[in-house]
């Protein structure tokens, strides 16, 4: 009965994303990652791994990232239970050489895969001035930015790719071949914390923006999507058994394929053309990868990095009306840290069901 109750509540819940008025409640960041880890732990997760899915769901929720943040906790849930990611997996970590760290998540969960990675570079970034770590076998890993600001918290420059199940088709295709793949890059601060953050996909728009229309039985606007046969269209329906226009058009598509080698060929990882799908319960662990760079900048250019980040920003910031990348994340922040998060009652029900 649990597994029935948690798919009709994540039915509800994504109706309350796309904007149905339902009572809310009012959770501080804390209640929120708490929330997570129980109903984690509820559904057979090691307790590590629920751990670090609850600060990256607190994460998603503080940026205001809702896509990303309680609303796909239900999903996380019910994935473990139908054995889509094993939620009691180990990763296995890999030295290859002094500068290089593979990771096996055993089709866990990416981000204990990618901690584990993480805790493993710590020595060598500070001896060698740059590490790889690829991460295979993984699961979704939510928002990439999260992973590439933990890097730069720590005055590392953090780039990350990841991989995902196919959505894009090549530019004058039909068949979708590689998935949204974002890429992420976060700048750290010299005196300590983040001067700011890139974080976008290789296509034109959110795929939950077609679902919404769809749902509100609306037209999209034509370079959104394309049919079956490669041709525009307007109908959400339709888009969503076509494939996703790429960002930039021809240029877009090849950063997604970019990210494919990175996060995928790298890796050793599934190809989109092959992972199943992160939504539903069909196909089993999509085996996904991901391909973090740590750069120390002061072992290229020593304090110049800074100065010449600073002047970038500021040559940015300067102009009447222009922001920085990422920068209403930042200004969620500063709401979110005070008034906590608004979460509809259906939602923390059905997150609930699972603890």
């Amino acid at each position: 009965m649990q597994s029935l109750f948690g798919n009709v509540l994540i039915l509800v819940g994504i109706n309350l994303y796309f904007g149905e008025s339902m009572s809310t409640r009012i959770l501080s960041l804390d209640e929120v990652e708490e929330l997570v880890v129980k109903a984690l732990l509820g559904s057979g997760t090691l307790l590590e791994s629920a751990q670090s899915m609850g600060k990256a769901v607190r994460a998603a929720e503080r940026d205001g990232i809702r896509s990303h943040g309680l609303l796909y906790v239900p999903t996380y849930c019910q994935h473990v239970l139908c054995g889509k990611v094993d939620g009691n997996a180990m990763p296995e970590v890999i030295k290859s050489r002094l500068s290089s760290i593979q990771v096996d998540a055993k089709t866990g969960f990416a981000h204990p895969a990618i901690d584990i990675g993480f805790k493993e570079m710590l020595s060598s970034v500070e001896l060698n001035g740059c590490v790889g770590i690829t991460i295979k076998n993984s699961y979704n890993c939510g928002v990439l930015g999260f992973h590439v600001e933990r890097l730069a918290e720590l005055g590392l420059l953090g780039i990350g790719f990841t991989n995902s199940p196919a959505s894009i088709a090549p530019f004058g295709g039909k068949k979708a071949v590689i998935g949204t793949n974002p890429f992420a890059i976060a700048i750290p601060e010299k005196t300590g914390g983040i001067k700011f953050v890139i974080d976008q996909s290789a296509s034109v728009v959110a795929k939950s923006e077609i679902l919404m229309r769809a749902r509100e039985k609306t037209n999209i606007p034509e370079g959104w999507a394309l049919d079956e046969e490669g041709q525009t269209t307007t109908d959400p329906d339709i888009a969503l058994k076509g494939s996703m226009v790429p960002s930039g058009g021809y240029k877009g598509f090849a950063m997604g394929l970019f990210v494919e080698v990175m996060a995928a060929a790298l890796s050793g990882a599934m190809l989109g053309i092959e992972a199943s799908p992160f939504s539903g319960e069909l196909g089993g662990p999509p085996k996904t990868g991901q391909c973090f760079i740590a750069i120390d900048p002061y072992a290229f250019s020593g304090g110049e990095f800074f100065t010449s980040i600073d002047n970038l920003v500021e040559a940015i910031q300067s102009q009447n009306g222009a922001r920085l990348p990422g920068e209403r994340r930042l200004n969620n922040r500063k709401i979110i840290d005070l008034k906590g998060v608004e979460v509809e009652e259906l939602l923390i029900e059905s997150i609930n069901s699972f603890c």
